[in-house]
């Protein structure tokens, strides 16, 4: 496969021409990179009015996702997040309707800032088994349930899949729900941009899902920030006709050619062996799920690039396994008292993998540790809108200080960065428990 940008800009950056242009450091060397760090020249395209070697390769992308386009994002996801809730929003007030999301609870907090940008409303739903604030597991039926009681259908159901526990939701079940009413089904897949080349696809665009964003960084040799936002060829023609310049609306003039660059070689990469690979990984990692299992500890099932070591049930505190592991030259992707969380993916090492066996194998699980079981909240509303909350007049204080206050703009780390409490909800007990629980000492309240 070809790659338009690269080829570009490494032809760019071999010539001799003087760049009497943007970045400042002209091409000269001080990390390293800057030969191959370019702005819009003449021939470079330009993200958000691509005609040119960005567009061929988004096409690119899109051949290999099986959409009716993928568009880059040099911002993350959380740039695709945005445009999703834009497009829907726009489709709603051109309705006339205002624009309301029906949403699993433990969205990232990218989707409360939309919602807050786009003045669109969130309802919220909490799923059954709750154990965990990352996991809201969803089904079919309680979607079916939600859509067929409600007074008027909102403008999209909003899922986040896979989990950082690794929980994939049933997409394909729920986007048929979705599809029964008329109503599109956006993901957050953030975490499984893979999902695709998996035999057969877990990806939730050939699940059903109209809209889809991907962080390419997580999962695939990306550099930071890569991203995609995918539309089905079975979605709405207005959102592929708007999508870029929705993207626009909220992005930097100045996107990174060293991340489109990365996006573009990465193409290349997924349209070789790379289905080989992800299977010989996916392998490697199960193989290292039952070998842990067998020593005792408590694994979870997760999707097939995430270990997932239960800490709690195995007797220990996650921070001190994750201590543990660093001590052996392993860094988790996510700690908190119960998980550590580790992605693998086929660019890591045997030896990465065997570092993890080694450092457990010099301790023993123990007894299960009991703690009580608190919940995601239930949203207990005020009179503020999301939007209103986190763009009134705010103060951090304590949390044991913020029971009964309206919560201003979300006060939470990434990762999980997902909300305890959203902006424009009262801050109840149980709301403190849980800030205590996950180490959050301060909040944004509404004055």
């Amino acid at each position: 496969m070809n790659t338009p940008i690269y080829d570009f800009v490494r032809s760019y950056a071999e010539s001799d021409i003087s760049r009497l242009h943007m970045p400042g450091h002209k091409g000269v060397p001080f990390l390293g990179c800057e030969p191959l760090d370019i702005t819009e020249i003449a021939g470079a395209d330009e993200l958000f009015s691509a005609d040119g070697i960005i567009l061929e390769s988004e096409k690119n992308a899109a051949s290999l996702f099986g959409t009716a386009h993928s568009f880059y994002s040099t911002e993350g996801s959380t740039l695709a997040i945005k445009a999703m809730l834009a497009l829907v929003s726009a489709s709603a007030r051109a309705e006339g309707k205002r624009p309301r999301v029906l949403a699993a609870r433990n969205a990232h907090k990218a989707f409360i800032y939309a919602c807050a940008l786009l003045d669109l409303d969130a309802e919220w739903l909490y799923g059954s088994g709750a154990e965990h604030l990352c996991a809201c597991r969803i089904s079919a039926e309680e979607v079916e349930t939600a859509l067929r009681v409600t007074d008027s259908l909102p403008s999209a159901v909003y899922l986040t899949s896979p989990d950082y526990l690794g929980n994939i939701a049933d997409i394909e079940g729920i986007a048929k729900v979705c599809h029964a009413y008329g109503v599109p089904l956006l993901v957050d897949n953030a975490h499984g941009a893979y999902l695709k080349f998996l035999s057969p696809s877990r990806h939730p665009i050939d699940l059903g899902a109209d809209l889809c964003c991907d962080s390419a960084h997580k999962t695939l040799p990306c550099l930071t920030g890569g991203a995609y936002l995918h539309i089905s060829k079975n979605a709405d023609s207005e959102y592929l006709a708007s999508a870029r310049d929705l993207m626009a609306l909220f992005a930097t003039t100045s996107p990174s050619y060293l991340i489109l660059q990365s996006l573009d070689l990465c193409n290349r990469y997924i349209a070789e062996d790379y289905p080989a690979q992800l299977r010989e990984s996916a392998d490697k990692l199960s193989s290292l799920r039952t070998r842990l299992a067998d020593m005792g500890f408590s694994i979870a099932q997760t999707e097939p690039l995430k270990l997932v070591i239960c800490a709690a049930e195995s007797g220990y505190c996650g921070s001190d396994l994750a201590e543990i592991l660093r001590e052996n030259m392993v860094e988790a992707e996510f700690v908190d008292r119960d998980y550590i969380v580790l992605m693998a993916t086929p660019q890591t090492h045997d030896s990465d993998l065997e570092r993890i066996a080694v450092a457990l194998s010099r301790i023993s699980p123990k007894e299960p540790i009991q703690r009580e079981n608190l919940l995601p909240c239930i949203a207990e509303t005020s009179p503020l809108s999301i939007r209103e909350a986190v763009l009134a007049p705010s103060e951090l204080v304590s949390v044991e200080s913020a029971e009964g206050r309206i919560c201003g703009a979300p006060t939470v780390s990434c990762p999980p960065a997902i909300p305890i409490v959203v902006s424009g909800e009262r801050i109840s007990k149980s709301a403190v428990d849980l800030f205590v629980r996950y180490g959050i000492k301060k909040i944004k309240v509404v004055r």
